[in-house]
């Protein structure tokens, strides 16, 4: 019936937000109306993009994360007519991730005829063996059924160890049939297309309303058109994320 997607990492300022709001407008862009959820009880970005309706979810008691609010995630899904996108923060990634699986919910899902497909990212500089790591045990931990979408976000750096980019290191190589796609976010530097993106992000605008902001120049609604047909070609070609 619908793609679950999640977007699952465990460190925090990747880009997971951007990751979700891309799905979104991708998805709109197609006439389709996805339901959004943001789960980060800290840093809510995803659920600041008004054009994309996001719904937020509570999953705290007090100052704790209370396990049994992700039922509340599992009733929505399950009920979902449209393909779902959940951004989900870095402190709730270990307990939603061990709720997933002690709970078995790839498989419940696929019993209700969902799909849950996990997109995770891999970024450059300090972030990235960090962030290397958490792909090779998210793979690990999630059952054969469960769809991996992996982005590389070279925005703090090459995405490169031991002069290895991702496709040749280890972690990939290992788990390359659980991987769906790869999806290449923006590598320009900071002070031309970076910097746009960067600026529409803050704004928590989509490419559409920052595209048509008066104050911009040409050329900077031309590096938001280039980035956002790069990605969104990216997406045309993934299995993965097409309804």
């Amino acid at each position: 019936m619908a793609k679950i997607h999640m977007v699952l990492q465990g460190k925090g300022g990747v880009g997971k937000s951007f990751i979700a709001a891309t799905l979104a407008q991708h998805k709109l862009g197609k006439g389709l109306q996805p339901l959004c959820i943001d789960t980060d009880p800290v840093n809510a970005t995803f659920y600041g993009f008004k054009a994309l309706n996001v719904r937020k979810l509570n999953l705290m008691d007090g100052d704790e994360i209370h396990p049994r609010k992700f039922d509340d995630l599992i009733d929505i899904i399950a009920s979902a007519k449209t393909d779902v996108i959940i951004d989900n923060g870095a402190s709730t990634f270990i307990p939603l991730s061990h709720y997933l699986i002690s709970n078995r919910v790839p498989a419940l899902l696929m019993d209700m005829g969902h799909t849950l497909v996990i997109h995770t990212v891999i970024t450059g500089s300090q972030a990235l063996l960090d962030t290397v790591n958490g792909f090779s045990q998210l793979i690990s931990q999630f059952p054969a059924e469960v769809l991996f979408v992996v982005w590389l976000n070279p925005f703090w750096g090459a995405i490169q160890m031991n002069g290895k980019n991702f496709e040749e290191m280890k972690a990939y190589l290992d788990n390359k049939k659980r991987v769906s796609a790869i999806v290449r976010m923006p590598s320009h530097k900071e002070e031309t297309f970076g910097r746009d993106i960067s600026d529409m992000l803050q704004a928590r605008l989509t490419f559409e309303e920052a595209i048509a902001k008066d104050n911009l120049t040409i050329m900077m609604r031309q590096r938001l058109k280039i980035a956002r047909s790069q990605l969104f070609i990216q997406l045309e070609n993934a299995a993965a994320v097409l309804a």
